[in-house]
């Protein structure tokens, strides 16, 4: 009788529009039926008829899917109000945390659900503390033996931010070698901080020979840094915080500028085009420098409370260190890139915006919640919420070079997908009611993943303090900027 209805659903059919092909359903199939659905080639959402994954791809959309035998199939149905988008990705996504102020971990229990609860299926974390033990996780995470997002590791910093870096060890013969050490050890792309012109050549050759990318948080030029002008012409694939140019300038350190940048100035639309002309995508990381300020009241609104995922100790811990003193200069440089990111949009860049957080935690707001913080700080500087949409979605997918294969929802790409309450395009906020996230075709309850991580994150009690207060070091090749420390 089994065998018999098996055969029986086979034979259930999805019915097809005019000129489509008619397609069989299987046993393990998932469907999505009502709703709404992004369309990112249209800025626009259109009524959901049905989405038909199968073996972790997107097999079909737009097809009137009525299946008559349902036992064997995964079949969610939407209300109307809901809205079907393609997973989010954070291209600045730290799993780092620093809950006492005594130095990071990365944490890899706990932040890969509350990345992939919120809607966040692929994560670049651009720079790791432990790097070893993100390769670890990414490989748990794709056995399936660990809950996560995509995990493009990143490896460790190149450049000062690096524990354990010694500039002048560190010749380009050097760093190429170690590019290829990692490289061959699964690493997605490569991260460079405090890092001189001379390294920052080797890290960028040495990436694109093996097919990967390089992303810096670079400087003015001064006392040997790199401005992201000159990174652009060495063929850096992506930059972060700030575009550079000769409107930052290199008798003094980057912010120092940053904070006064007139962003109608020639030279900063000198830098604007010179990113676009180079393809250079650029991660603005808008909200990275609010934590620190005054915390625009809208965009930092506590719609989930992130400190009740702390355990008890833990939460007491942190509530102890808080408040924090304002920044003055970290909230002119947030109030700064509100007005760059937009000029960079209406100047043509749209194209070239990524989405990244930059939050290593301290435990008062966490870093998968970010991304929704993110989004709504683009749409307040001006940028629409389709173009934000496709920001946190397809744009982080071509600047990875993943977008053939995942970033929008269309037949034959990878089956990463999110449902949230309500019409983003209306109200960008709506995209904080995760109900359903799908990656690799995994179906999740959102609200489920948050409940089965709270109150768990950090030490139990004061006998694991040590264990979170910056323990981890850098281990990597041997050589001098391998050596532990």
């Amino acid at each position: 009788m089994r065998s018999l209805r098996l055969v029986i659903l086979a034979l259930a059919l999805a019915v097809p529009a005019s000129g489509q092909q008619l397609i069989a359903f299987q046993p393990g199939d998932v469907i999505l039926r009502g709703g709404l659905v992004f369309d990112a080639v249209r800025d626009d959402v259109r009524t959901n008829t049905g989405i038909l994954v199968r073996n972790g791809v997107i097999l079909a959309v737009d097809l009137p899917l009525t299946p008559r035998g349902q036992d064997d199939l995964r079949i969610i149905d939407l209300d109307s109000t809901a809205t079907i988008l393609p997973g989010f990705f954070d291209l600045h996504a730290h799993y780092a945390m620093d809950l006492f102020g005594e130095g990071r971990i990365d944490e890899y229990e706990i932040n890969p659900i509350l990345f992939l609860a919120n809607g966040v299926t692929s994560t670049f974390p651009a720079g790791e503390v432990d790097p070893q033990g993100m390769q670890r996780t990414r490989e748990e995470i794709d056995a399936g033996t660990r809950i996560g997002p995509r995990l493009y590791n990143s490896g460790p910093y190149f450049g000062t931010a690096r524990p354990g870096w010694v500039a002048r060890a560190m010749t380009p013969d050097s760093i190429q070698a170690e590019v290829d050490w990692w490289a061959g050890r699964g690493v997605r792309g490569f991260k460079a901080k405090g890092i001189a012109p001379d390294q920052l050549e080797a890290l960028i050759a040495g990436a694109h020979r093996h097919g990967l990318t390089v992303t810096g948080h670079l400087d003015s030029g001064f006392r040997n840094s790199v401005n992201p002008r000159d990174a652009v012409l060495m063929g850096i694939d992506r930059i972060e915080h700030f575009s550079g140019g000769d409107a930052i300038r290199a008798d003094r350190p980057a912010y120092s500028s940053l904070e006064l940048l007139d962003t109608a100035t020639p030279e900063v639309r000198a830098q604007f085009d010179r990113l676009i002309a180079h393809r250079v995508h650029y991660d603005a990381t808008v909200t990275a420098y609010g934590y620190f300020g005054a915390r625009d009241a809208a965009v930092y609104e506590r719609w989930a409370d992130d400190m009740s995922f702390l355990t008890p100790h833990a939460r007491a811990v942190v509530e102890a260190r808080l408040p924090r003193q304002v920044n003055q200069q970290f909230e002119r440089i947030y109030q700064v890139k509100l007005r760059e990111i937009r000029a960079f949009y209406e100047a043509g860049g749209a194209a070239f915006i990524t989405l990244g957080t930059d939050h290593p935690s301290w435990g008062e707001f966490l870093s998968g919640f970010g991304t929704h913080r993110e989004m709504h700080a683009l749409n307040r500087a001006g940028i629409p919420a389709a173009a934000v949409l496709r920001i946190a979605t397809i744009n982080g997918a071509r600047a990875l070079g993943v977008g053939h294969k995942l970033g929008t929802i269309e037949a034959g790409k990878y089956a990463d997908l999110v449902v949230v309450g309500g019409n983003p395009l209306q109200d960008i906020r709506r995209t904080r009611d995760v109900r359903w996230v799908i990656k690799a075709g995994q179906v999740y309850d959102a609200p489920a993943l948050m409940a089965s991580v709270r109150g768990r994150l950090g030490p139990r009690t004061a006998a694991e303090d040590d264990a979170w207060k910056g323990s981890i070091r850098f281990a990597g090749p041997p050589g001098p900027a391998g050596a532990r420390h």
